[in-house]
């Protein structure tokens, strides 16, 4: 009796255990569907959401009765013209003058002796601006020129002496050897003399080179040198004496490497001199021929006129014109827009019932400069552009220019 209620109770329990397990598998089955539910729910309304903006967006586009009505947008309207159109470069330049002097001595440095200009004195081109010591290359003069006044006399006696001689041959005296010697001694003085005479002319000019003399008209702007001072042109602090000739002045300014091909001599030129409140209209003169490998620019200078208010190394606005076309259509750039397709304008389109929409045009732009943009296709003149509310609007949109 026992053993059959100990088999009786493990049933039982087997019974208690396999019931349990069932139903915690039931319970995570249930979980997953529910979660897959609710997912499914989520997606739908997502889908939903998007498919009611659309409709939306749709019937505001569509509906054009009093409720459609209030979508109008308020706009601003310029109509489309042509211009000529130029497009400049814009760059910073300084004036110089064409001919600017840094005297040197044209022989050796030496000591001044004499100083006959001052800073901000005018001079004439030639004129002595200064005086060197030349002690040594006087001694060298004179002592050329003696032995240029030595050779003379030795030629004298020689060719005095070859007459004789050539005399007493003609008359059967002598032999020919002594008249043949006088002339080759004569001869050979005269190649000296000829040597000395050089090196007089070689002293002379070598005591002119003490005297420095201007070589451009123009002003002192540096005189940085004093009596007893070595002049040597070019000191440890610049130039010891320049000279400034601003009867011919130009603006100079470093143009970048990608314009190259866009700048050509004849190029036309708007400098504005803000410190002289000058405004000059000229013409490229001079592109140079080599690109800066420091700066990665060319040089480029346009000649201006002599103005006793223009100085040199004064800052300059350039503007150089590198493009330039005739009857094109130009709007305002911020009403270029972009998206995928690339860039549009929106206008104005009365539909003929007493109601304007937006239209969505598609350009093509080509040079834009300051707040213009040249318009090479997509619009044309008489068109109505929407210069103002252009960013909030969209194609076939009602709009109006007046407040309804």
């Amino acid at each position: 009796m026992k053993k059959i209620t100990q088999i009786s109770v493990a049933l039982i329990t087997l019974i208690v255990i396999a019931s349990c397990s069932n139903s915690k598998k039931e319970d995570a089955a249930n979980i997953n569907d529910k979660r897959m539910a609710l997912e499914k729910l989520k997606t739908e309304k997502t889908k939903n959401e998007e498919e009611i903006k659309k409709l939306q967006a749709e019937l505001e586009k569509l509906d054009t009765s009093a409720a459609g009505n209030a979508k109008i947008k308020l706009v601003g309207i310029a109509a489309v013209t042509t211009q000529d159109f130029k497009h400049y470069i814009d760059l910073q330049g300084h004036v110089d003058a064409e001919n600017i002097s840094y005297i040197s001595p044209r022989g050796m440095p030496g000591q001044v002796k004499a100083l006959y200009v001052q800073q901000g004195q005018y001079v004439k081109k030639g004129q002595l601006l200064l005086k060197l010591d030349d002690a040594i290359v006087r001694q060298q003069v004179t002592a050329a020129r003696q032995q240029l006044e030595g050779i003379k006399t030795q030629l004298n006696f020689a060719k005095d002496l070859y007459n004789r001689q050539s005399n007493l041959w003609k008359a059967g005296i002598g032999t020919e050897v002594q008249v043949i010697t006088a002339k080759t001694n004569v001869e050979s003085l005269e190649n000296q003399l000829k040597s000395a005479n050089e090196q007089v002319n070689l002293a002379i000019e070598q005591m002119k080179t003490t005297s420095v003399y201007s070589d451009v008209n123009g002003v002192a702007d540096i005189v940085s040198i004093r009596v007893g001072e070595t002049f040597q042109g070019m000191g440890a602090m610049g130039p010891q004496i320049k000279i400034v000739n601003t009867s011919n002045l130009k603006v100079v300014t470093n143009i970048p490497e990608n314009y190259l091909t866009r700048i050509s001599r004849g190029s036309t030129v708007e400098i504005n001199i803000p410190d002289a409140n000058k405004k000059l209209t000229s013409k490229i003169s001079l592109i140079s021929q080599s690109i800066d490998a420091t700066s990665r620019g060319f040089i480029a200078e346009a000649r201006i006129p002599a103005d006793p208010a223009l100085k040199p190394n004064q800052s300059a606005i350039v503007r150089i014109l590198d493009y330039a076309a005739a009857n094109a259509v130009v709007i305002p750039v911020n009403t270029v827009q972009t998206d995928e397709s690339g860039k549009y304008v929106y206008v104005l389109v009365a539909t003929g019932k007493g109601i304007s929409v937006a239209k969505k045009l598609s350009v093509l732009i080509g040079e834009v400069y300051g707040n213009e943009v040249e318009i090479k296709a997509g619009l044309k003149a008489g068109d109505q552009l929407i210069t103002e509310g252009y960013q909030n609007i969209y194609d076939g949109q009602l709009v109006s220019t007046e407040v309804l």
